[in-house]
């Protein structure tokens, strides 16, 4: 699939956001995503709940709560991906370009990060970022907006993933339910 893959959630607010902060997770995870960061406060029961997925599931990628995501963000988009050189930033928007027309722009040779926002996104967030992508100039769910994205940068294969050790294994079936366990 190419480079790394990180979801960055800004502004998660533990009382308000749960349930949509993991759903991002979620996402990101079955959607191609090789890390989920979390800014805003730090939340260890939302972890706990995609852990608890993917010790059923699979594991498909780390986990991390960041104290200074913005300072992180900087850092990796004009200094350190990693592996010293920038890595690129795609900021999810309504504002943005449409993201059919942006995603031919963005680099595939370096580490993405792709941002999502909370209630309020820090100014510095559009113009940390490479590119300001929407999926639509309309409110909608930024889960949405996050699967639309990786769905159309993946081509599709991030749903193709295979994820380690799985204990249950989910078989497509036109009737019912087809699971199996795995030892």
């Amino acid at each position: 699939m190419g480079e790394r893959i990180d979801v960055l959630r800004l502004g998660h607010r533990k009382g308000r956001d749960p349930r949509i902060t993991t759903h991002l997770a979620l996402v990101a995870r079955a959607m191609g995503a090789d890390r989920f960061l979390l800014g805003g406060d730090e939340d260890e029961k939302m972890f706990e709940n995609v852990r608890s997925v993917e010790s059923r599931f699979g594991q498909a990628m780390d986990l991390e709560y960041l104290a200074s995501p913005m300072g992180w963000l900087r850092t990796f988009a004009r200094k350190d991906a990693g592996d010293g050189q920038p890595g690129t930033v795609v900021h999810l928007t309504m504002y943005g370009l449409p993201h059919r027309e942006a995603i031919p722009h963005i680099r595939r040779d370096r580490p993405i990060t792709v941002v999502v926002g909370g209630a309020k996104v820090p100014p510095e967030a559009f113009s940390l970022a490479h590119h300001n992508v929407s999926v639509g100039q309309q409110p909608h769910s930024e889960v949405a907006a996050l699967a639309l994205f990786l769905d159309a940068w993946t081509e599709g294969a991030g749903l193709d993933r295979r994820f380690d050790a799985p204990k249950l294994v989910i078989h497509p079936s036109a009737r019912g339910k087809s699971v199996t366990e795995e030892e």
